[in-house]
């Protein structure tokens, strides 16, 4: 089957891609203590310019809320500008594009990352199914302190200081991470969310935080260069929602009226413990451009785009030990990673590859 579409141009918003393929955002960890961006940072992202689209990482939008052994990286301060202007530069100097995704960790933070700081969400109930590693070593994750009410324009607040930062930083762009069990995705999915009043109960109260935090980004960058990130299914860090194709229907709909720049959907779930058609009803109801992540082959991806589901594909793990993952060559022998290549602080194993890559048969 041909791939050829893979390899269009396409209009995400007002992004102009020379290709659909995106590489998805991945977390590395190899920011410094003060959560700034590295110089290897910026050579990892140029590496992989050539996606029509690079994500960069889940990047703290406010200080006190590390997740990831206090190595990935912030916007929030005028040192992490600098950093992040390192890398953007870099990119835009091989011809790429490249937009940052901004985060909040919620109950998936700890104290020990923190300086102390009890982790926040929307209900005071932790993370069971896995630990979480601290200076001390693996931790059990701790019990989060629920957010009040008039504590909740301060995050928003946060996340619209990140985008201001993003911008000063010369990225193309934000994504508003609303997935994979955090603080925006606690708020949305209803096993997380246990709340009374105006951000907890119906899936309409539920998701007002992820809106409130999309219009306010909107604000700063205009919708055409504002993308959402969702996970209806995936069970990371301990998440489930009671009606996730409810739940995609909705929040398509509701982002669709915000003609934002495109919807990242997530359509599966890490662990296989929920499935189900999350990409249907979120076609059926976004009317913009929609973008497909987890699990699709190079075929399976250009099928898609051909069918007018998607209007590109975001490759995730692949991207790690194939920088070139765009450029298609006539052998089989693509790299492959697993967990052991991930979140490797500092690290230059797998970093420095000679280029080459192929596309074909991979999964995200």
């Amino acid at each position: 089957m041909s791939i050829a579409s893979l390899f269009t141009p396409v209009a995400l918003g007002d992004l102009r891609l020379p290709n659909r393929v995106i590489m998805s955002s991945l977390t590395r960890c190899r920011a410094d203590a003060e959560h700034i961006p590295t110089p290897l940072m910026a050579e990892y992202y140029a590496q992989r310019a050539s996606a029509g689209l690079v994500m960069a990482e889940a990047t703290m939008a406010m200080e006190g809320n590390s997740a990831f052994q206090g190595r990935e990286p912030g916007i929030y301060s005028a040192a992490q500008i600098a950093g992040w202007k390192v890398v953007t530069d870099a990119v835009h100097a091989k011809g790429g594009r490249i937009m940052l995704q901004i985060w909040h960790g919620g109950r998936a933070c700890h104290s020990l990352l923190n300086n102390g700081r009890q982790p926040v969400a929307p209900s005071p109930l932790r993370i069971e199914n896995d630990e979480i590693y601290t200076p001390e070593g693996k931790k059990p994750y701790e019990m989060p302190r629920e957010l009040r009410d008039d504590e909740i324009p301060d995050i928003i607040a946060g996340f619209v200081h990140a985008a201001k930062c993003a911008q000063a930083a010369g990225f193309d762009g934000v994504e508003v991470h609303g997935a994979n069990g955090y603080l925006l995705d606690q708020f949305l999915r209803s096993g997380s969310n246990r709340r009374t009043g105006p951000y907890g109960g119906p899936l309409e109260n539920r998701a007002k935080l992820l809106l409130e935090v999309t219009d306010a980004v909107i604000g700063v960058w205009g919708a055409g260069r504002v993308a959402v990130r969702i996970s209806p299914l995936n069970s990371y860090n301990f998440m489930k929602d009671g009606d996730p194709v409810g739940l995609t229907t909705y929040v398509a709909g509701q982002l669709s009226r915000r003609k934002i720049a495109f919807l990242d959907l997530m359509r599966a779930d890490f662990f296989g413990q929920q499935k189900g058609d999350v990409v249907t009803p979120a076609r059926e109801h976004f009317a913009g451009p929609l973008v497909g992540n987890m699990g699709y082959t190079a075929a399976e991806a250009a099928a898609a785009i051909d069918a007018g589901t998607l209007a590109a594909v975001s490759f995730g793990h692949h991207y790690v030990s194939n920088p070139d993952l765009v450029e298609v060559q006539a052998r089989p022998d693509s790299r492959r990673t697993g967990p052991k290549d991930f979140l490797q602080p500092g690290s230059e194993r797998l970093h420095r590859l000679p280029v080459f890559g192929r596309l074909m048969g991979l999964r995200t």
